[in-house]
């Protein structure tokens, strides 16, 4: 079997597990996979188990006049109950402006236009806020995007980041209550399900050869939905990596870390750091394989979007100071990683939690890709070619980098 096929065999089998919020079926399964890859392949696995929230919905709807849509409720989930709430609908623009009276409203937030990833941006947290501080009783936020879908937002995975009810609607649905909230239409919002906290696990592969120093790679599974473009390239170029360092780096142990709960703002890797991972100062570098490591790009032509037999080039390679120069060689012709940038100008993601934890050389690659935490992530947003480049890239780069 060549390395490309192993490749492409990888990200079929990790789409195969489908929707992968954290503590989910999905999540579990692919965990399990990952392990017996690594154990398979002569490392020790050590599992921790971390607690992750979730929800399990029967009924998540908007409806105003004679008109209803289904929603996305917003973990950590503030539900209403089967009755839901009811108030007028009233517009809240991008900057958290109104006219009128919220009090005792349903807040329609029409946010920005971006590739949205997060419910800690500035952009997205400040408006939502302001609405429930001016007196609504919940919200609805628009996920203005590139796709017209629900854009699924990552967020705090200790607890709910506001105190009511809140869910996101895509925009190719929003049209008409926008419409209606110019005129305080009567709206309901029904966010109703079984909630709580469940169970989840991080896992680190071990080969400690007795070596003064560490090589670690990892990078997170879990994700809002099948996460094919998402995750699957990292996934992907992780098992690559960690078959082929058993025997092109003898001179270190190896540490391969899987992460789950990312998506509660990267709440897996904070725990795995705690316990997991190996100690900072004997560590000789930290690669980390985040998000878009190698999704399909796609023409928009009037929101008619047709795949491209390209690599989408909104993907970023963070890496220590010392290595831009080496980065930018090394990843020559690649679109977005071949204009690496240093760590201290820009990190993001769990290669934020890599850094803050006290590891001196690391490099992260992060990015946003079309269809980003929309349930449209599918096969169709894979690049195998791309993710077989990225992944003998980064092997090229590690053994550069251990010198």
């Amino acid at each position: 079997m060549t390395k490309a096929h192993s490749i492409e065999a990888d990200l079929r089998k990790y789409i195969g597990y489908g929707i992968k919020r954290a503590g989910g079926p999905g999540d579990m399964a692919c965990g399990n996979w990952l392990a017996e890859e690594l154990e398979g392949a002569g490392y020790t696995v050590e599992r921790q188990t971390i607690s992750v929230p979730f929800f399990s919905e029967r009924q998540a709807e908007l409806s105003a006049d004679d008109t209803s849509c289904v929603v996305y409720p917003q973990p950590i989930v503030v539900g209403t109950g089967p009755a839901g709430v009811s108030g007028p609908l009233v517009r809240v623009d991008a900057q958290g402006r109104w006219h009128g009276s919220l009090d005792g409203a349903i807040a329609l937030v029409d946010l920005p236009y971006a590739r949205w990833s997060t419910l800690l941006a500035k952009a997205a947290r400040e408006p939502i806020g302001k609405a429930f501080a001016g007196g609504a009783v919940a919200v609805v936020a628009i996920t203005n995007g590139p796709t017209g879908k629900v854009i699924a937002l990552n967020t705090d995975g200790r607890k709910p980041m506001f105190g009511g009810p809140f869910a996101l609607i895509a925009p190719e649905d929003a049209s008409p209550f926008l419409g209606m909230a110019m005129n305080r239409a009567a709206a309901r919002l029904v966010i109703d399900g079984k909630s709580g906290r469940r169970d989840a696990f991080n896992f680190v592969g071990r080969m400690d050869r007795g070596r003064d120093q560490w090589l670690a790679v990892s990078t997170p599974r879990s994700g809002w939905f099948t996460c094919a473009g998402e995750r699957g390239g990292g996934v992907a170029a992780w098992l690559d990596l960690a078959r082929r360092a058993i025997r092109k780096f003898p001179a270190y142990n190896l540490a391969f870390i899987c992460n789950t709960g990312h998506e509660y703002e990267y709440l897996g890797a904070a725990e795995a750091m705690k316990k997991i991972a190996p100690p900072p100062g004997k560590t000789r570098f930290w690669l980390h394989l985040g998000a878009n490591v190698a999704a399909r790009d796609w023409h928009d032509l009037g929101g008619q979007l047709t795949p491209l037999p390209s690599v989408d080039s909104q993907r970023y390679l963070s890496v220590s100071p010392a290595l831009v120069d080496m980065a930018t060689k090394v990843f020559e012709g690649q679109p977005g990683y071949e204009a690496p940038v240093s760590s201290k100008i820009l990190s993001a993601g769990e290669l934020d939690e890599v850094i803050a934890a006290g590891y001196s050389t690391a490099a992260g690659v992060f990015g946003l890709h079309r269809y980003h935490h929309v349930a449209l992530d599918d096969e169709r947003c894979l690049d195998i070619a791309g993710t077989s480049s990225a992944a003998a890239a980064f092997a090229d780069f590690v053994e550069r980098v251990l010198g």
